[in-house]
């Protein structure tokens, strides 16, 4: 290593460090004790130690439409209840989602000249209409009713197998052990790549949401070179592709063959498989675990379950809504424009914070409960809304709904034997760890 390269690793050290002491927080402190102009829950920290939703609750009563400036992310605004959510997710001529107006989380920025193609990665969930549509349509044809039908066989027989390989009676990691390994399966299934790499995807996975962290990268260009390996991984798994016959029916061979894919330039690619591997593995992994911490936490509803096995496909809809697995996305406003009342500067970036919304009381009566038989469960935001609603929520669904089948038939309980670790990200709102033991029946 040079020492400009050191020198570059200890500034990047520092800067870190300074960062993280300027925007410290107390998370175990009262929000209601927060001058209201200083709220700001985009703070990592407070999803780290699970402490936001007291955040969310204040701001929904008292500012539904918030202003942050001086925080960690900036200027944005939180919007928080869910018909407001609603009405920026469904106006994308208004709200912009494209990467080179600031793309859909906090901390990105508005391109002001050519963008970096090492470390700008547009994907089609980054892109406005039309592009966002052709794209999306390219691999559209993965999640038809009757291709989830074909892929439930295999679903089920994975789950089974890695069901009756944990021990009983003994402590191990949840996330690890089950959540982690039936939506890696299902990922190398869809992408039809070796079961044996899809280790490699959960770990491209996971570097998505760690690139700015120096306890994983020294620098976040050591980050996105590991993302690049994921490039050349998938590049080989292209030229496969193309080298076949007949095409294929697997995702992969789709963006392939597909008039608005096929000539993706390099960065666009990795930016799209990037985003079918985290929205085919974050959001189903942590609802995996999220539901079954909250039936530890209400084991009212674990015996409501066992009593009758016929609420899944409801009690599933339910967990995806209580844990909320991406707890925000962002838009950028396009034009001057009002939320009740409060004034949206164009360029201005907006945090649709689904985790909020999906605790609006005004919506959704007894929000705050964990219920398994609730009535209109399905009209969460989990998956947003509009042109950019999750294009594989029914194969995430159907995971949840197969696992909890699979659990039921095996196991008199899966009990949590020690505290869940959080995720530090406002944007994946991630459980890591979850000590349990399951008993047989």
């Amino acid at each position: 290593m040079t020492e400009k390269e050191v020198n570059t690793q200890q500034d990047y050290k520092r800067s870190n460090a300074d960062m993280a002491a300027q925007w410290k927080i107390d998370v175990n402190r009262d929000p209601n004790d927060i001058p209201l102009q200083d709220m700001d829950p985009a703070h990592d920290d407070l999803f780290a130690a699970n402490k936001v939703l007291p955040y969310f609750e204040r701001l929904r009563r008292e500012d539904p439409v918030h202003l942050s400036e001086n925080g960690p992310y900036g200027r944005y605004w939180s919007i928080t209840k869910y018909e407001d959510i609603m009405a920026v997710d469904t106006n994308h001529q208004v709200f912009s989602s494209d990467i080179r107006n600031g793309g859909i989380r906090l901390g990105g920025q508005r391109l002001e000249g050519d963008p970096d193609p090492l470390t700008h990665l547009p994907m089609f969930i980054m892109e406005d209409q039309p592009k966002h549509d052709e794209q999306r349509r390219a691999v559209q044809p993965m999640f038809t009713p009757q291709s989830l039908m074909n892929l439930e066989p295999l679903i089920r027989e994975r789950a089974g197998l890695i069901l009756d390989a944990l021990p009983h009676g003994e402590t191990f990691n949840w996330v690890r052990e089950v959540s982690v390994e039936l939506t890696g399966r299902t990922l190398a299934t869809l992408f039809d790549v070796p079961q044996e790499d899809r280790h490699n995807l959960i770990h491209w996975s996971d570097t998505v949401e760690r690139l700015g962290d120096p306890e994983y990268f020294e620098t976040p260009e050591d980050g996105f070179k590991e993302l690049w390996n994921c490039w050349e991984y998938f590049d080989g798994v292209w030229k496969e592709r193309l080298s076949r016959k007949e095409p294929g029916s697997d995702l992969i061979s789709m963006l392939a063959h597909s008039e608005a894919t096929k000539n993706m330039s390099p960065n666009e690619y990795l930016g799209n498989m990037l985003l079918l591997i985290v929205g085919g593995n974050d959001t189903t992994r942590n609802s995996i675990t999220g539901g079954v911490l909250a039936l530890n936490q209400n084991p009212d509803q674990f015996r409501k379950l066992r009593e009758d096995q016929s609420i899944i496909p409801n009690m599933v809809s339910e967990i995806i809504r209580w844990q909320s697995p991406v707890a925000h996305m962002c838009r950028t406003a396009l034009e001057d424009t009002e939320i009740r009342g409060k004034k949206i500067r164009k360029w201005d970036k907006v945090a649709m914070w689904y985790v909020s919304g999906n605790r609006d009381e005004e919506k959704i009566a007894r929000a705050n409960e964990f219920l398994i038989d609730r009535e209109g469960a399905r009209q969460h935001l989990s998956f947003g809304f509009g042109i950019h609603r999750c294009i594989g929520n029914r194969v995430g669904e159907m995971q949840l709904r197969i696992l909890w089948e699979e659990i039921l038939k095996r196991f008199k309980s899966v009990e949590v034997a020690g505290d869940p670790k959080y995720l530090r990200s406002n944007f994946i709102r991630g459980i890591t760890d979850l000590p349990v033991v399951v008993q047989p029946h």
